[in-house]
């Protein structure tokens, strides 16, 4: 009898532990379980783990077991310096027998275990590949090519397909040429190799063009010279795929369908000139997946209770639903239309196009059931981008117009009205869905009303849109009321879209029908529509008009608002909002009652920051209200000033939502209010300020006091007793904001306060201006928000125009105020401001730090040439940059003198302000265009055209910062812009008269900083000074 040796014996034990851990005794289970951790500390426990893995001889349960603990224990001991390690970290052999025996046992007859496996490997690679394990691919592209093994040929997909997440630009071009031969040759088998192994090649094929493409742009020639001679065979296999109808009952055909529309569409986003040849080869098969594609869609989700494979998944864990594979199709049609070259292929089937595409637009059965009994979910998806096939629809419809014009815009206009005409016989002839269609045709409306109203105002279309509308508004309201509640909720949104296009007195009608729909019990569709319609007829409305339904109004939108949660509740607060807007002086009979029921679902909201957002938007218009302020204000400020006195008690967000109430109140409030205001609070509001730790409250805190310093200005200090103490409370809290120690998050709005105290208390402020320098240079050494940097670089530039015209006593003071790392505070200061000037946001903003900028260099300063500063970024040249190129390479930047980055930094700004009046001057030829007789069609084309070019990343950035000064600007930012005399500075001109005073005063200076701009920069001041 032999005894069995030490290897076989642990081997023994260790499926006897494995065994254990699915005993139904707890006990047994966390004994073993213990062994095991203990086990798992011991060298060669993880080459026993995966032998039970590949031992064929094991039952399947505790392979799996074994499976599943070997990637645990990948994962804890591999890598020394992963996040997850375990101390020990396994041994080089021990690693050496694992991989080894690992890859061995992807072609196990098992599916899940060849997926275990697989995922091991997978990990192993993320790891070990390609330096520690080079013989990894050619073992997987062996299986990949031994027919004989289908399993092998699963596993190694498998593990191909885990791999390629770890892919990069020096692997993929080195990979490529080996393996895709052998993924087409699987893709092509269809005899040998189901639709699950095909689509899993397909994947791995997407994953590594993506990183060509990625490449394409640096290497555009090489990657190019590897496509052609594969592109043709490629497209041919997509073409076989699309050719044949897709198949209602099988989710792997709208898989495989779907990688191949991936693939299609990284081809054409990346390499539109080589498809524009091959994209004859798959056009009508594409064709015939989209048709046919419909005619399963509408039987299965419109027509049918639900989808019966949802929540269907393949291996990889990607779902397998027919509208995942429908929205990939709409993504393709996107691209295609999208593309300049292609689109004019598809341009011959645009109506057709169209017409086929709408019909997607209808709501699924599953859709009705969801939203029917959750209006929250229905006006969720309904504000958002929503993942649906509507959303795809509705996008390809206005991409269809940005590509095709007006051709695109009448195409529309023909198949819907085509489809309103089957809708009209599909309700004559008692069919229960005829909505349906109807709901989506004005949803298409909807989706392009922009356009739409455009091209009707140019007089650019041949169709009545105003009449075919209110037939369609007209029939639909018509109905009985409790009837298709989603096609009247779709109607009341269109009259919120196309009200230009309604008369007033129908106008009128369309809004008593959606006061009486908020305010009977109706289903919340149709509320929901209602509600935003109303939104926009109330701005529009007859105020006595409105007098005569204001009551029953207010009365109906309260109601609504006692009752509406999340979503809603942001509608119907809008809604309300708009009313108190439109009612006026008429607003003032209902304060009474309205105020305390906003108030009331403030505080209940005050911590979710957008529903109290809302809340205190619809309190601003009741304070704008003619006779409404002062009631408000009573109603208010007892609790406000209960609640600012002890902050330590209050529940969570209180304190600060209370703060955002009382800058509210402040804003724009005559100042006997502000006064009031000021008695009650100022003193609690400093307090939170210098002792709460609660940087949120710090953040509303800042504001309130910004708040307070704009309303009252000078008299500010003339309303307590001792002016003195109010100034250096003042002061006490800007020094809270500047202290080096507090969290950057809590000195975040420190620019709208210290803005407000220069501008109203300068004589003031120019006193401590030496103690403010020193702590702003050392609040900024510890700052660690980009934000907060350029904003403490505004205070600074606004600083530099209190010292004017003495700014070089503001230089020199600058040079006695050290900085760590730097030779003095100067030097620090404007290598900060050098890099931070092109990230500084806002027309204010720019204006006051480019102006000073200018007061700098006007000095002449000696000290300013000796200071240098970071120029341009080198470029290396070396193609992509990888995350672990980036680290070996991280970026190199020249230096320059102080002057001539000053001087760049001004020629970037002409840039900005040439850019944008040249843009005003194409807006005003493009309406006298329009104005001379309609949109010229290739006009709108070639526009249409040059916007799909990707703008860089500078022209975003500088499109951003010459913004109208009425575009999006805040509250604090408009209150500073209102009370600055810098403000009014025309930035163009006194850009032009520094240049031409340096140029005709300093020549030779003018010309050393000249020959250092880019050409494009030297450009712009040639336009300035008429040179050349």
């Amino acid at each position: 009898m032999t005894t069995a040796g030490p290897e076989e014996q642990d081997q023994q034990w260790l499926l006897n532990c494995l065994t254990a851990t699915l005993d139904a005794s707890k006990d047994v289970r966390n004994f073993a379980e213990i062994s095991l951790h203990q086990a798992s500390l011991q060298p060669g426990f993880g080459v026993a783990l995966v032998r039970i893995v590949v031992n064929k001889e094991v039952s399947f349960g505790l392979r799996q077991l074994a499976a599943v603990l070997v990637k645990q224990y990948i994962k804890q001991h591999w890598q020394e310096d992963d996040e997850s390690f375990v101390h020990p970290v396994v041994s080089s052999g021990e690693k050496e027998s694992i991989r080894e025996l690992l890859l061995f046992s992807l072609d196990d007859h098992h599916g899940k275990l060849r997926t275990a496996v697989a995922m091991a490997v997978a990990s192993i690679a993320h790891y070990d590949w390609p330096e520690d394990w080079p013989d990894l691919i050619p073992h997987l592209l062996r299986l990949l090519s031994d027919q004989s093994t289908i399993s092998g040929v699963g596993g190694a997909l498998r593990a191909l397909a885990l791999l390629s997440d770890d892919l990069d630009d020096s692997m993929v071009p080195k990979l490529a040429p080996v393996l895709f031969p052998h993924l087409l040759k699987i893709v092509s088998s269809p005899n040998l190799y189901g639709k699950p192994q095909r689509s899993k090649a397909l994947s791995i094929f997407h994953s590594c063009i993506s990183i060509l493409a990625s490449m394409s742009g640096v290497f555009w020639t090489e990657t190019r010279a590897f496509m052609m001679p594969i592109l043709k065979s490629w497209m041919e296999q997509f073409a076989i795929v699309l050719q044949t109808p897709v198949d209602a009952k099988d989710p792997d055909d709208w898989s495989i369908r779907m990688e191949v529309l991936k693939c299609l569409t990284q081809f054409v986003q990346n390499f539109p000139d080589l498809m524009e040849k091959e994209f004859s080869v798959f056009y009508y098969p594409l064709w015939g997946t989209f048709i046919s594609c419909f005619k399963v869609y509408e039987s299965s989700l419109i027509e049918g209770a639900e989808d019966p494979y949802v929540g269907l998944y393949d291996s990889d864990g990607k779902e397998k639903s027919l509208e995942s594979f429908v929205i990939q199709l709409f993504e393709f049609l996107i691209t295609v239309v999208g593309s300049r070259r292609l689109a004019k292929i598809m341009g011959r089937n645009v109506k057709e196009l169209v017409f086929y595409s709408i019909p997607f637009l209808q709501m699924t059965e599953e859709q009705v059931q969801s939203w029917s009994a959750d209006p929250n979910h229905y006006l969720a998806d309904e504000s958002d981008v929503s993942y649906s096939c509507r959303t795809s629809g509705s996008l390809l419809l206005e991409e269809v117009i940005n590509s095709f014009g007006l051709d695109g815009i009448n195409s529309i206009l023909e198949a819907v009205h085509k489809h309103y005409d089957d809708s009209i016989r599909s309700k004559n002839a008692g069919l229960s869905n005829w909505w349906r269609m109807r709901e989506a045709l004005i949803l298409s409306l909807c989706t392009i009303s922009d356009q739409l109203l455009e091209a009707q105002d140019s007089r650019s279309i041949d169709f009545s849109l105003a009449d075919f509308l209110h037939n369609i508004f007209i029939e639909g309201i018509g109905t009985e009321v409790h009837q298709f509640p989603f096609l009247r909720g779709r109607i009341f949104s269109a009259i919120a879209k196309f009200s230009s296009l309604i008369n007033q007195d129908i106008r009128q009608q369309f809004l008593l029908s959606a006061i009486q729909a908020i305010s009977t019990d109706v289903c919340s569709p149709t509320k929901v529509g209602a509600c935003q319609a109303l939104s926009q007829l109330l701005t529009e409305c007859n105020p006595c008009f409105l007098q005569t339904q204001i009551f029953s109004l207010f009365s109906s939108l309260t109601d609504l608002l006692n009752k509406a949660s999340e979503e809603t509740l942001h509608l119907v607060l809008e809604t309300l909002k708009a009313a108190v807007k439109a009612g006026g002086e008429h607003s003032a009979s209902i304060e009474a009652i309205i105020s305390p029921i906003i108030l009331n679902t403030w505080l209940q909201h005050v911590s979710d920051p957008f529903i109290s957002i809302d809340a205190l938007e619809v309190l601003e218009e009741i304070k704008n209200a003619p006779g409404c302020m002062e009631p408000l204000v009573s109603r208010i400020l007892p609790s406000i000033k209960s609640i600012l006195e002890n902050p330590q008690i209050q529940s969570s967000g209180l304190v600060g939502g209370t703060l955002d109430l009382l800058t509210m109140l402040l804003k724009d409030s005559p100042p006997y209010l502000a006064k009031a205001l000021f008695d009650s609070c100022f003193n609690s509001v400093v307090n939170i300020l210098l002792l709460s730790d609660d940087y949120g409250e710090m953040q509303n805190a800042t504001q309130c006091l910004a708040g307070f310093v704009s309303a009252g200005k000078q008299e500010l200090l003339a309303w307590s007793s001792d002016p003195a103490i109010t100034m250096k409370s003042l002061f006490a809290a800007a020094s809270r904001l500047l202290d080096p120690d507090l969290e950057s998050s809590g000195s975040l709005f420190i620019s709208s306060y210290v803005l407000q105290l220069i501008v109203h208390f300068p004589s003031e402020m120019a006193v401590h201006i030496r103690d403010l320098m020193v702590a702003i240079v050392h609040r900024m050494e510890s700052c660690e928000i980009a934000g907060l940097r350029s904003s403490l670089i505004v205070i600074v530039a606004r600083l530099v125009h209190l010292c004017t015209p003495h700014v070089e006593q503001f230089i020199n003071l600058l040079l006695t105020i050290p900085a760590k790392g730097h030779e003095n505070s100067l030097v620090y200061i404007m290598s900060e401001w050098a890099k931070q000037q092109p990230e500084i946001q806002g027309s204010y903003q720019i204006k006051i730090t480019t102006t000073a900028l200018v007061l700098l260099l006007s000095t002449r300063h000696p000290e300013l040439a000796k200071v240098y500063v970071q120029g341009n970024i080198i470029k290396s040249g070396e193609g992509i940059v990888t995350r672990s190129r980036g680290k070996k390479a991280p970026e190199r930047w020249t230096i320059v003198s102080l002057p001539s980055k000053i001087f760049s930094h001004l020629a970037d700004s002409l840039i900005e302000i040439q850019e944008q009046e040249l843009e005003k001057e194409e807006d005003s030829e493009w309406e006298e265009d329009e104005g001379e007789g309609g949109l010229d069609q290739d006009v709108l084309l070639s526009s249409m055209e040059q916007s799909g070019s990707r703008p860089s990343v500078e022209q975003l950035s500088a499109m951003a910062r010459v913004l109208d000064d009425d575009d999006d600007d805040d509250d604090f930012e408009d209150l500073i812009k209102r009370a600055d005399p810098l403000n009014q500075i025309d930035l163009s001109g006194y850009l032009k008269e520094f240049l031409l005073n340096l140029s005709n005063q300093e020549g030779s200076l003018f010309e050393s900083l000249y020959r250092d701009l880019a050409e494009g920069q030297k450009e712009a001041i040639n336009r300035i000074l008429r040179r050349f």
